[in-house]
C-alpha cells in the first residue's frame, strides 16, 4: 500500500509499505478515507524528536472497516469509524479510570500509545491506504454510514477532543472569560470549545493572519502578539483585569513577537506562553495546558530546553493561587459526545480545515503546512 514515510528532517515521501494484517483476534483493518496532518507531526518532520527514517506518519485517522479478527464483537466489516489517536487497551488501570492517553498495555515501559508517532509504541500510522487497529471494539468509534460530515468527523481523532480537553483542564464555565494562546488547529478547537461551553469572552492569541481570522469567525477576540504584549492587550480589552481561565495550545515551540509567521527564522522561547498565562489569568483562576511539551528536545534552544526543563514563574503561580492541568488528551472521554453534537448540527468544527487533498500530495502539503504558506491551517489527506 502507499503511505507517507519520514525520510529525514523536512522531507517525507510517498512509498510502498507492507499492507497491515490481523495480528491479534481483537484487531481490525480499516480502509482509510481521511487522515489529517497534525501540528505535532511537524515536530517529527522538523527533526525535533528521535524519530527514525522509515516511520509512517498519521495519528488522526478515520475510514471503513475492511476486516475484523475473530475476537471483535461490536464492530463489523463495513462500519464507518473514527479512531482516537490514543491506542488503548480498555482494561488496564489507567484505561479503566478513563485515562486512555496513558494506557500501560499498548506501549510496554511507557504510559501511552499512538499511531505513527515516535516513542508511542509499534503502531504504524494511518497516512496510508490501510491501518491495523488493535482492540478495535474499544478504539473504533462508530459513525453514521455514508460520507456526511467527513471533515468534521475526521477531527474527532485528535484536535477537536484535544481542544475540548484544554477547556476541560482549565475548567471553563458559562459566563467566564478565557485566553487561548495559539490559534493553530488545536488552539482554534480550544477557543471553539470555550464558546461551546458558554464562555462570555474568548481571546485567541497568535500572529498568523489566517488563523486569527478563523478565530474571529467563531466569535473569539483576535490578539496579534506581533502588535504588542498579548497580556497587556487582553488586559486593555478588560479595563485592566485578567481572565478567569487560560489555555496553552502552543507548547514547547512557542515563539516571541516578530518571529516569521511564514517559514522564516523562528525566535523560540519555550517558556514564554506558560509565563504569559501566569500573568494574564486572574488570582484563583486555572490553566489548561494541552500544548505539547517534551522531556527531550534535540533542537532545544539551550541546555535546559534540550532536556525539557523550563523556567516558569512558579512563585507568581503560587502567589495567585492558580491551578493547572496538563497532559495529552484522553480522546475517548469526549469523542462520542462531540460526535453527537456534530450529528445534531450543533457544532461544525470543519471551519478549521483549509485543504483536502489526495495522499500523493502529502510531501508538498507538509512543506507548506510547516511554513504556514497559502493559508494552510489544517490539511486532510484522502488516500
Amino acid at each position: 500500500m502507499k503511505a507517507v514515510v519520514y525520510k529525514e528532517p523536512f522531507r517525507v515521501a510517498i512509498e510502498q509499505v507492507p499492507d497491515p494484517e490481523i495480528k491479534h483476534p481483537n484487531d481490525a483493518i480499516v480502509r482509510i478515507t481521511s487522515s489529517c496532518i497534525c501540528g505535532s507531526d511537524l515536530h517529527m518532520y522538523e527533526g525535533r524528536t528521535a524519530a527514525e527514517p522509515g516511520i509512517v506518519f498519521g495519528h488522526e485517522n478515520m475510514g471503513v472497516i475492511e476486516e475484523v479478527g475473530s475476537g471483535v464483537k461490536e464492530r463489523e466489516v463495513g462500519d464507518r469509524v473514527v479512531l482516537p489517536f490514543n491506542v488503548a487497551c480498555g482494561f488496564c488501570k489507567n484505561c479503566l479510570g478513563g485515562f486512555t492517553g496513558f494506557c500501560t498495555t499498548v506501549n510496554p515501559g511507557f504510559a501511552g500509545g499512538a499511531y505513527g508517532y515516535v516513542a508511542m509504541g509499534p503502531w504504524v500510522g494511518g497516512q496510508a491506504e490501510y491501518l491495523q487497529v488493535p482492540f478495535a471494539d474499544f478504539n473504533a468509534l462508530p459513525l453514521p454510514p455514508g460520507n456526511d460530515y467527513e471533515a468534521d468527523f475526521a477531527l474527532l481523532a485528535d484536535i477537536f477532543p484535544t481542544g475540548y480537553h484544554g477547556a476541560e483542564l482549565a475548567g471553563v464555565r458559562p459566563g467566564e472569560s478565557a485566553a487561548v494562546f495559539g490559534a493553530g488547529p488545536v488552539g482554534l478547537m480550544a477557543a471553539y470549545s470555550c464558546v461551546i461551553r458558554g464562555a462570555a469572552e474568548v481571546y485567541s492569541v497568535d500572529h498568523v493572519k489566517e488563523r486569527l481570522e478563523k478565530a474571529e469567525g467563531i466569535g473569539a477576540i483576535p490578539i496579534d502578539y506581533d502588535a504588542g504584549d498579548p497580556v497587556e492587550q487582553i488586559k486593555s480589552h478588560r479595563k485592566g483585569e485578567g481572565v478567569d481561565k487560560g489555555i496553552d495550545a502552543v507548547g514547547y515551540q512557542a515563539t516571541s513577537a516578530g518571529s516569521s509567521a511564514a517559514g522564516g527564522e523562528q525566535d523560540e522561547v519555550p517558556n514564554i506562553v506558560l509565563n504569559q498565562l501566569i500573568d494574564v489569568v486572574s488570582p484563583t483562576g486555572a490553566l489548561g495546558i494541552p500544548g505539547l511539551y517534551v522531556p527531550s528536545d534535540p533542537g532545544g534552544v539551550d541546555p535546559h530546553a534540550a532536556r525539557g526543563s523550563l523556567l516558569i514563574n512558579f512563585g507568581k503561580l503560587f502567589e495567585k493561587g492558580l491551578r493547572l492541568g496538563t497532559g495529552q488528551c484522553n480522546v475517548k472521554q469526549y469523542n462520542a459526545y462531540l460526535r453527537d453534537l456534530i450529528i445534531a448540527e450543533r457544532v461544525e468544527p470543519n471551519f478549521v480545515v483549509s485543504h483536502e487533498i489526495p495522499l500523493d500530495e502529502a510531501p508538498e502539503a507538509y512543506t507548506k503546512f510547516d511554513r504556514r504558506e497559502e493559508g494552510y491551517t489544517k490539511v486532510i489527506l484522502h488516500p
